[in-house]
């Protein structure tokens, strides 16, 4: 009988996530760390590349400006995630590029003042310096949100119930990127997320090793695998005569990178020129900038857990976005092209080798560092086919999501307050920014808002085709109005569990986490 009911008790609450092998303050060796950093360098080349792809062409530039610009933003990243890990939030966590400023960037460049330069090259130069402006006027509202605490107040309404629909789809909301990517070229994007699930999830219970080999790198063999079969056919002549998009997505040898890039360079601040500013354009950045903290706070969240630490305090995650504000700014200073934000596939590469360790994420940054450097070596990586790119997301996309749904486990999933606000949160926020998306597609890009100011409809247009953004205004809302009086709401919600971390100091294990390093800490001792 005892047995019986052992088996009946439900699994018990876990602040910190147990399995992991690496926390955030361990580490593995050095040969593992820097294999293991050069693996979370390999993921985020992929948004590295996706978004010069898109936005460089509208620009005016061609293979040369693209390898120039993946190069600036991959020298930024690197100091980014550095700064974020010593000074910001001290996670494990990458900063790269942003799909969310994909719109800021194409209304810049779809300006009709821009279609009268004399040259493509012209026109990509002055089309690059405003964007730089709305960057560097836009990266102001997270610095100051940030490192005035004002972003601190605000995730302090946040609740492990709140918390479920924002983390969850900042992984789910970018779908797009995931199963639509690796289709252009099933032929190697399927084979890729085969093997992948296979030597993550399957090989390790048949073949057990005494350290874990198949399941820490899947995504290092993986790749250098479906890669190389990519280069036989592409050598084998299998895409010789397909259409011009079949070779561009499933051909090694048609991403321009190597052709493009220069053997050695060394971004710099105003290398394009001096930043122009735009009062409309500003406006736009400023809100794809909103959008990037709100899904930032989200990867933050996901990212702790994973590196098996305990919940973030309000006051850490206001210097991290603070930071992350310092971050845009130093993308427009250098010309990236875009805005910052957290990394999501690298906050799923923690998920999938269960190393949390802040020094890989470290070196990761110092693969960055030297690849945008060494541009001819930094493009050959660079140019994996985007298909293979798709099929990690599926996997690491997917994990990052599961992080939002573990956090049901603080709350009481037997009220029905509970399950609405859930259930409606996660409805709207893929609902909501499905709508504005497909009417965007149906009425040759403009959005459902149509004022006389084009700079505001595309300020509302980015913030509700954020399916995290969305999820997580509702949640909090419905989270502080519906039922707040009620005697059970507080429990419900799980809001007691996250009370000790809602002031740093109040556990010691958020000093163990969270302290800044060389004694800064002692300059700074309310964060």
């Amino acid at each position: 009988m005892a047995k019986v009911v052992d088996e009946l008790v439900p699994h018990p609450v876990k602040e910190q996530l147990p399995g992991v092998e690496y926390c955030i303050n361990s580490n593995p060796s050095w040969g593992e760390a820097t294999i293991l950093g050069f693996q979370h360098y390999l993921v985020m080349l992929g948004t590295t590349v996706i978004i010069p792809t898109i936005i460089v062409p509208y620009m005016g530039g061609g293979n040369v400006e693209k390898a120039q610009v993946i190069q600036t933003l991959l020298f930024v990243s690197g100091l980014n995630t550095l700064l974020q890990t010593w000074f910001g939030t001290r996670l494990p966590v990458v900063i790269g590029g942003s799909f969310r400023f994909i719109v800021p960037s194409l209304y810049v460049a779809f300006a009709q003042r821009y279609f009268f330069s004399f040259s493509p090259s012209q026109r990509f130069i002055s089309t690059m310096t405003a964007i730089q402006g709305a960057l560097m006027v836009a990266s102001v509202l997270p610095m100051l949100l940030g490192f005035l605490g004002i972003w601190r107040i605000v995730v302090r309404f946040l609740s492990p119930l709140s918390a479920v629909p924002l983390v969850t789809l900042v992984g789910l909301g970018l779908y797009e990127q995931g199963f639509p990517l690796l289709a252009q070229c099933v032929e190697i994007g399927l084979p890729e997320l085969v093997i992948l699930i296979l030597l993550a999830q399957y090989v390790p219970g048949f073949w057990s090793f005494k350290r874990p080999i198949f399941d820490r790198y899947a995504v290092l063999l993986s790749v250098g695998i479906v890669w190389a079969y990519a280069a036989l056919l592409t050598v084998a002549g299998a895409y010789n005569n397909t259409p011009l998009n079949t070779q561009l997505s499933c051909r090694v040898d048609r991403s321009g990178l190597v052709s493009g890039s220069s053997w050695i360079s060394f971004p710099y601040p105003i290398q394009w020129g001096q930043p122009s500013v735009h009062v409309g354009e500003v406006f736009v950045a400023i809100a794809a900038a909103f959008v990037a903290m709100v899904e930032s706070t989200g990867a933050f969240i996901a990212a702790a857990r994973f590196g098996s630490a305990t919940h973030i305090p309000s006051s850490v995650l206001s210097r991290g976005i603070g930071w992350l504000g310092f971050g845009m700014f130093l993308d427009g200073l250098y010309g990236t092209g875009t805005g910052s934000t957290v990394s999501v596939e690298n906050v799923g590469l923690l998920a999938l080798t269960r190393v949390g360790s802040r020094r890989v994420v470290q070196i990761s940054a110092l693969f960055m560092l030297f690849f945008s450097v060494l541009g001819k070596f930094g493009a050959v990586v660079a140019s994996i086919p985007l298909p293979i790119v798709g099929a990690l997301y599926c996997v690491l996309f997917a994990l990052m999501s599961s992080a939002g749904l573990g956090l049901l486990q603080y709350c009481n999933l037997n009220s029905f307050r509970t399950k609405f606000i859930i259930g409606f949160s996660f409805f709207m926020g893929l609902s909501v920014p499905r709508y504005f998306s497909d009417y965007v597609i149906t009425n040759s890009g403009l959005g459902p808002v149509r004022t006389p100011s084009m700079w505001f409809n595309k300020m509302v247009l980015l913030v509700f085709t954020s399916p995290a953004t969305v999820a997580g205004i509702v949640a909090i809302f419905l989270d502080l109005t519906f039922a707040r009086k009620h005697a059970s709401s507080r429990k419900d919600s799980g809001r007691h569990w996250w009370a000790k971390f809602r002031y740093y100091g109040k556990d010691p294990r958020s000093e163990e986490f969270y302290s800044l390093p060389y004694g800064f800490s002692k300059y700074f001792p309310s964060v």
